[in-house]
């Protein structure tokens, strides 16, 4: 195992590209609908396809019982697979969370290359969830998650396997509710300097990840730990590595795979943006039923602050981002949520508490704001906050009104926790 907790992951020898293979994976029902009449197939055929591949988990054609033999060797014959990323590489937290290193672009991607390397993107599995969700219309419990722990690192046996095992099975699930984090391009070009996915940059011929690449991560994590959709809670968070709004049609198109063929709701979805005003202009012309919640990646009170720790806020400072975020028609219930980093002597101030209070009372939404005890990684030149200068942050947004909570740190032993996501081959 490398030394350099940095490497980048290679995870097997180069293979050789089927130029013809298809993915299904990332097609809509309707989509299926139109590729199946082209072979001379009736309407209902689609919808035993997307059953197949989106309900049942079912990742070769040849597993697909209600097709007949025939057309599984015709659409094998056409160059169609099904083709869904696929974990190639599992970390495991001493508390329980699991990072994934999640293949993509195999070659259905990259039609030109004779022979590819796998790119990977990372996908967290948090059994419990962290807290983030508290206090908005996914989960009305209003318990707050304090002093949460810094958890110890365990070894490598406990945390790393090359081959994927088979996860616990509904009768035996030890996990009541769980998130997801994932991912949606492969780096990130934001550059918040105190995250350690902008330290990989964006490779721009092959940065946006495809609608299947993105669903198809959540689909393998529940497939992986047997989700029943329906009576399992589960929650999904895109704040995996990349800007979702930066690649905002695939980052829908798959939101809505996940909606109307995985069956999942919107209202158990947040995604992330570090404040991308076009973005979120186009986010608030969705539909309701289609929309995830929204959470604004803010972590500093004031734009001189931000615009140092975020220098995206040099082009969108926090006053456009409000005026953007203010046009979004909410749901119900629904609260926007501002996230914001504690570094220490940085951003946790608490001159800063005060100034956030007034930006979030300013911003007149329904909000909360989620606190984070920054996550330290390799060359990231900031600090952990102290438990006493989170606790008096968070006792100050209190004080003044504002619904506050703390995120619980899941899997900083494996760089699986917010802002650590690297791709990094040990922790």
């Amino acid at each position: 195992m490398p030394a350099d907790s940095g490497q980048l992951v290679r995870l097997d020898a180069p293979t050789t590209a089927r130029e013809s293979r298809k993915s299904l994976f990332g097609l809509d029902t309707e989509s299926l609908a139109t590729l199946l009449a082209e072979l001379g197939e009736p309407a209902f055929r689609s919808r035993q396809l997307a059953e197949a591949i989106y309900r049942q988990h079912i990742t070769e054609i040849d597993a697909i019982s209600t097709f007949p033999a025939i057309l599984r060797r015709r659409l094998a014959d056409s160059g169609w697979e099904i083709g869904r990323p696929r974990i190639a590489q599992i970390f495991r937290s001493i508390d329980g969370t699991e990072r994934y290193l999640v293949e993509c672009r195999n070659g259905n991607n990259l039609p030109a290359m004779k022979t590819v390397v796998p790119e990977t993107v990372e996908t967290v599995w948090m059994p419990e969830g962290d807290g983030g969700e508290t206090g908005d219309e996914s989960d009305t419990e209003e318990t707050q998650t304090l002093g949460a722990p810094f958890f110890r690192r365990s070894s490598l046996d406990e945390r790393i396997s090359r081959e994927p095992q088979p996860a616990s099975s509904s009768r035996t699930k030890s996990w009541s509710r769980a998130t997801i984090c994932v991912s949606s391009q492969i780096g990130c070009a934001v550059n918040c300097q105190f995250c350690l996915t902008a330290k990989l940059g964006l490779a721009a011929a092959a940065a946006n990840l495809t609608a299947g690449e993105i669903a198809g991560q959540v689909v393998s994590v529940m497939d992986r730990h047997k989700v029943e959709v329906g009576r399992d809670r589960l929650n999904l968070v895109f704040m995996g590595m990349g800007e979702p709004f930066l690649n905002y049609a695939s980052f829908m198109a798959a939101v809505r795979l996940l909606v109307r063929e995985v069956g999942l709701s919107p209202r158990r979805m947040t995604v992330s943006t570090s404040g991308i005003v076009p973005g979120i202009e186009q986010f608030a012309q969705e539909p309701p039923d289609l929309r995830p919640k929204l959470a604004i990646s803010l972590n500093a009170p004031n734009d001189a602050v931000r615009s140092t720790v975020m220098p995206i806020n040099r082009k969108w400072p926090i006053a456009s981002l409000m005026d953007a975020v203010r046009r979004i028609p909410l749901r119900p219930h629904e609260r926007i949520t501002f996230e914001y980093v504690l570094l220490s002597g940085v951003t946790d101030r608490p001159e800063h508490a005060q100034e956030v209070a007034r930006l979030v009372r300013r911003a007149n939404l329904p909000a909360k704001v989620n606190l984070i005890a920054w996550n330290p990684g390799p060359g990231i030149p900031y600090a952990i906050p102290t438990p006493e200068s989170v606790e008096s942050f968070k006792a100050a947004l209190a004080a003044e009104g504002i619904p506050v909570y703390l995120r619980q740190p899941r899997g900083r032993d494996i760089y699986a926790a917010c802002g650590q996501l690297k791709r990094t081959v040990e922790a």
